[in-house]
């Protein structure tokens, strides 16, 4: 979810040059079953607009109305959200909602960790009932440092006598996913558009002869031209995938070999029959007898998921799906097949008299 807190940000820092107020809603705690996981936040500026969202549009109303409250005393507070009765659902969301106030220093490190694709964490504090209370909010951490100005932090948490009964939520945000696209033809423009769209970074590779420019790319954040036989591509990092569409076996296979010797994706994606990429990864063996077998284990060629599809967007969701399927570590499926929840998760809450 780290590309709509990247989208939270952008629209804050819109809003704080206009010196308008914000709020910012988490889903902190969900009793049951829900629509979102805990983590999704929406932000809500005073003048009424909001961004994000913190289910499917049917909690949105209720967020803002609460949200008032905390633009009028700046203090932060939980609401609840029964879903058996309003959704349909068997659940119970509860909502950490909060003054968001970030320094320029802060915001400017914030975008920084963002932009440089480096892991984070943001804490939330709360209890598991409706109130206000002076000792919620959330804290975002680095590796390095807490930063000087978190969402709502002051010297709450330092008491010499802290209150036993506050909770804490941990949101590790990993780098958004990248898509990088090898090749320029109509079908990686359309990958590049429906990428884009799930919010998903997208980089584009093409061949230093190629005529196209980044414009040619709707959504694309850079275009890349390098030789398939000497490119560079350390920049391909674990929350990376890759996927070969030049429609020409010689500069697949070169690229494929390129980034087995400097690339560390976790999905590398290829066109074609099964029998294609064998004979690409034959040609990767010759290339660099010494690949790795958990580097030619990410290959997967054809790409995509059985879904029937046929036109080149339809292409384009099937192996969207498979990279989705696969960094999540899931087996494609229907839904009401699935035993159990639709969402595999725990909620991460501890007690906690710390920061």
């Amino acid at each position: 979810m780290t590309h709509e807190f990247k989208e939270i940000i952008y629209h804050y820092k819109l809003a704080k040059q206009q010196n308008v107020p914000a709020v910012l809603a988490t889903v902190v705690y969900v009793d049951g079953s829900s629509y979102r996981r805990p983590g999704v936040r929406m932000l809500i500026l005073e003048n009424g607009k909001m961004v994000g969202a913190v289910s499917g549009g049917c909690v949105e109303k209720e967020v803002k109305r609460q949200a008032d409250s905390v633009f009028r005393t700046g203090l932060a507070k939980v609401m609840t959200y029964d879903g058996k009765y309003r959704l349909g659902c068997e659940g119970v969301l509860y909502i950490l909602i909060e003054k968001l106030e970030i320094k320029e220093e802060s915001l400017l490190q914030l975008e920084e960790l963002l932009s440089e694709r480096k892991e984070f964490s943001i804490t939330s504090f709360f209890k598991l009932k409706e109130q206000e209370h002076a000792s919620f909010g959330s804290v975002i951490f680095s590796k390095e440092q807490i930063l000087t100005t978190p969402l709502l932090l002051s010297n709450r948490f330092q008491d010499d006598q802290p209150d036993e009964s506050i909770f804490t939520f941990e949101d590790v945000m990993k780098p958004c996913l990248k898509l990088v696209i090898g090749g320029g033809e109509h079908d990686a423009v359309e990958l590049c558009k429906i990428a884009s769209l799930s919010g998903w970074e997208v980089d584009v590779v093409l061949p230093l002869s190629s005529p196209h420019s980044i414009q040619d790319f709707p959504g694309a954040m850079r275009l890349e031209k390098m030789d398939a036989d000497s490119g560079d591509f350390k920049f391909l990092d674990h929350q990376t995938a890759i996927v070969l569409m030049t429609h020409n076996f010689a500069k697949d296979s070169l690229y494929l070999n390129a980034v087995s010797k400097n690339g560390s994706p976790f999905y590398i994606g290829l066109l074609g029959p099964a029998k294609r990429r064998e004979k690409l990864l034959e040609a990767v063996i010759e290339y660099n007898p010494d690949v790795s077998e958990v580097f030619l284990e990410k290959v997967n060629g054809p790409a995509g998921i059985n879904i029937g599809a046929e036109t080149p967007q339809e292409i384009a969701i099937s192996i969207l799906a498979e990279i989705l399927a696969i960094h999540r570590n899931q087996n494609p499926m229907f839904l009401q097949d699935k035993k159990g929840a639709i969402h595999d998760f725990r909620n991460d809450i501890a007690v906690s008299n710390r920061i």
